[in-house]
């Protein structure tokens, strides 16, 4: 086998989620993170059934995967160090609460998806930078392509980029400004949970 056909059969084992230990132990630490992930959201896709049965199955993964507290801090800005602890938690707890919803409402059934995680790891100084792609039913590729930092030894997600280069984070920044602005931290939890309200019905 050459060494391009082994890794692309590395690539597809994972996406099968039937990677055996010995090429598991190859992986990247990073890139067995957001396939440990993408496990956990296809199997509530395949579950189905209604939305916070869901959320409570995929919630575990998400909270292992990402570093919410650290992306709360970048969505909210600056102005997060002047934040009092408590208003820092209760955003961050609906920012948890948010992305897990929105996971849930946005991949709610199953039609053959799959994904794909590249078991190399692109190196960002401290950072690194794990590529992958969705397989849709309709075989349409599609990029996300994630920025992964270490926190207290594990390597979980710090941004995402959509479509391969459009920061989730950046996004999440700009459209939470203007509330935080005239609302201040309780209004923008107050919105953020709103959001989560309308993927779970």
């Amino acid at each position: 086998m050459t060494v391009l056909t082994r890794r692309h059969a590395l690539i597809l084992a994972a996406a099968a989620g039937a990677l055996p230990g010995a090429a598991f132990a190859q992986t990247d630490p990073a890139a067995q993170t957001v396939q440990g992930f993408y496990d956990a959201l296809v199997a509530q896709m395949k579950k189905g059934g209604p939305a916070r049965a869901r959320y409570d199955m995929l919630r575990p993964a998400v909270e292992k995967a990402f570093d919410l507290s650290g992306m709360t801090a970048v969505a909210v800005g600056p102005s997060w160090s002047s934040i009092s602890a408590a208003e820092q938690k209760t955003l961050s707890d609906a920012f948890t609460r948010m992305t897990v919803a929105q996971y849930v409402g946005n991949f709610n059934s199953f039609g053959g998806e799959s994904f794909t995680v590249d078991p190399v790891a692109v190196p960002r100084g401290a950072e690194k930078l794990i590529r992958s792609q969705l397989l849709t039913g309709a075989k349409e590729k599609i990029p996300f392509n994630y920025r992964m930092r270490q926190v207290i030894g594990d390597w979980k997600v710090f941004d995402i980029f959509l479509k391969g280069n459009i920061s989730q984070m950046a996004q999440k920044r700009s459209d939470f400004a203007a509330t935080l602005a005239s609302g201040g931290p309780s209004g923008l939890a107050k919105r953020i949970n709103a959001l989560a309200d309308q993927e779970l019905g």
